[in-house]
């Protein structure tokens, strides 16, 4: 038997031998594509899972920083407080201490500032100039 009647006699056993092949070929190109998709879903939620962690973080650090931003606006509001004397013992109890005699006056010196203020806003002892007579005519003070 020569190879043309071994092929006439088998013909069908090689279409279900490409077959096989081609089926194989499908198969592992199946199983490949799904490593590579198992892969990439991995790596995905790797980067979900890191990215989750880096905006909890963030959301941690920017809740301490406004913690410590009220934190200092409520110690500046605090600083800002007037504060009101009642009582001429608070005032010298008060000017007994460092931040007192840095802000109280003493005696002398409020004298010395309310002579600086007469000084500044007295009353002018001469009248200007020309100041006693009439506004000549035809100027844009008197148009008559």
């Amino acid at each position: 038997m020569n190879a043309l009647a071994l092929l006439r006699r088998f013909w069908p056993a090689l279409i279900v031998l490409a077959l096989g092949l081609w089926a194989a070929r499908l198969d592992h190109l199946r199983a490949d594509y799904r490593q590579t998709l198992t892969n990439e879903r991995a790596a995905w939620s790797a980067t979900i899972a890191s990215a989750e962690q880096s905006r909890l973080s963030i959301e941690a650090r920017n809740a301490r920083q406004l913690a410590a931003a009220a934190e200092r606006y409520a110690a500046s509001l605090a600083d800002r407080q007037p504060i009101i004397l009642r009582s001429r013992d608070t005032v010298t109890r008060y000017a007994q201490t460092d931040a007192g005699r840095a802000l109280c006056l003493a005696a002398d010196r409020v004298r010395g500032a309310a002579a600086d203020r007469a000084a500044l806003f007295a009353e002018p002892a001469n009248p200007s100039e020309g100041g006693q007579r009439a506004v000549p005519p035809g100027s844009p003070d008197n148009p008559s």
